[in-house]
């Protein structure tokens, strides 16, 4: 693999610990501000919302230009949000900065996913973007812990400082590290990267990672209840099982990479089943402490196994525009966030008990499986219609995915 995919991986490392380091800063952020913690909270929305709308716009605005140029700038502009944020006076300026961070999140990893498929040879591709997303898992297992301990001892502006100077690294590194003769624009630019959204094998693709990570996180973001109410930890080991979460994402994302290299579509309905199983097995597992640990871990692993698959999917049924399909699934992820806590909070508040929201996650993930099947169907009828060509229609066949055409 080549190792200008570390370049990548720094900033994902970067971008998934500011991402998350908020939840475990809030109340800092709030007694310092004097604002509630549901105020406090905003300061998470406000991020999401910067990365969907930033994800589309940023990769439309630059669909002409040299992908590793892209990609330096909009860690630039991540560099520039955490900054405002550690020199942020009061809570609506620090609530801008926020949005103005998550802004480059989605347009980097959309842009960083279609070079890194770039650089790596034909039958390794989910693998190398596995490897990408590999910094985003390993900072729930070591930034977001860390960056916390910083803000918690140091100041929560110590830990945006902090996330800058990582951002920096990010840029070095993707400065020295990225060839610039793997990163050329395509030729089609504004018109054919929207163009080709238009297809409805995209919005299906994009449709699975907003019901599949939508069970995710109806069930993640409730899980510290779950640990402390049904599974009977004390508060001070919750921090310690996400890190577990962490690690189940990281297997999870590096054997989804992997198995997706064989097989794409095999692996991402594999990964819904698994994600349906464990959540459907949630009100059993978090009766107890031991296989509270597991579920957590295996939760991850489930989930994090469809990432690379749904992130190529996306970007191979728009090869015209894959920079601007591959930054909308990760719009597609953080309304999956938005939406998958919704409607948790909604089984919770229902009355329906502690582990209810990965009871609505596991009803999420099997929409998921649906919309995948229906996916699949699409490709079948498509790929058995035939082709006309001018005065006469010859039959033809056209393999429903890439991988078909290596064996």
């Amino acid at each position: 693999m080549p190792l200008a995919l570390l370049a990548l991986a720094v900033g994902a490392f970067g971008i998934g610990t500011t991402e998350f380091v908020m939840m475990g800063l809030l109340p800092d952020v709030a007694d310092d501000l004097h604002i509630s913690i549901p105020s406090a909270g905003h300061l998470v929305s406000a991020y999401a919302l910067g990365v969907v709308i930033g994800a589309p716009l940023l990769a439309a605005a630059t669909a002409r230009m040299s992908r590793r140029k892209v990609l330096i700038a909009l860690m630039g502009l991540f560099v520039a949000g955490n900054a405002l944020s550690a020199f942020a006076p009061d809570y609506h300026w620090l609530l801008a900065a926020r949005f103005v961070s998550g802004l480059p999140h989605g347009a980097f990893f959309g842009v960083g996913a279609v070079v890194a498929t770039n650089l790596a040879a034909p039958e390794r591709k989910a693998r190398s973007v596995s490897l990408m997303f590999l910094g985003l898992t390993v900072a729930n297992i070591a930034g977001v812990p860390v960056a916390t301990f910083i803000g918690q001892h140091f100041g929560w502006r110590a830990t945006f400082l902090g996330v800058s100077a990582i951002g920096l690294a990010a840029i070095a590194s993707l400065a020295f590290l990225i060839p610039r003769d793997h990163t050329h624009a395509p030729t089609g630019g504004l018109r054919g990267e929207l163009a080709a959204l238009r297809s409805l094998p995209v919005w299906l693709a994009l449709g699975t990672t907003v019901a599949g990570f939508g069970a995710l996180f109806s069930a993640y973001s409730y899980i510290t209840p779950m640990l402390t109410d049904s599974a009977g930890y004390a508060d001070s080991s919750v921090t310690l099982l996400l890190a577990l979460f962490g690690v189940g994402a990281t297997a999870g994302n590096l054997v989804g990479g992997r198995l997706a290299d064989h097989s794409l579509r095999g692996t991402l309905f594999g990964g819904l089943v698994s994600l349906v199983t464990v959540l459907a097995l949630f009100p059993v597992l978090m009766s107890a402490q031991w296989s509270a640990a597991v579920a957590v871990t295996l939760l991850g692993t489930a989930a994090f196994i469809t990432g690379s698959p749904l992130q190529l999917m996306v970007m191979e049924k728009a090869s015209a525009a894959p920079s601007l399909a591959s930054s909308a699934n990760q719009a597609a992820f953080n309304l999956a966030n938005a939406g998958g806590a919704w409607i948790g909070g909604i089984a919770l508040a229902a009355g329906f008990g502690t582990t209810s929201p990965a009871l609505a996650g596991a009803l999420l993930a099997v929409l998921g499986l649906a919309v995948a099947a229906t996916a699949y169907a699409v490709d079948r009828r498509r790929a058995e219609v035939p082709a006309p060509t001018p005065g006469r229609l010859v039959a033809t066949h056209v393999p429903l995915h890439p991988e078909h055409a290596h064996h």
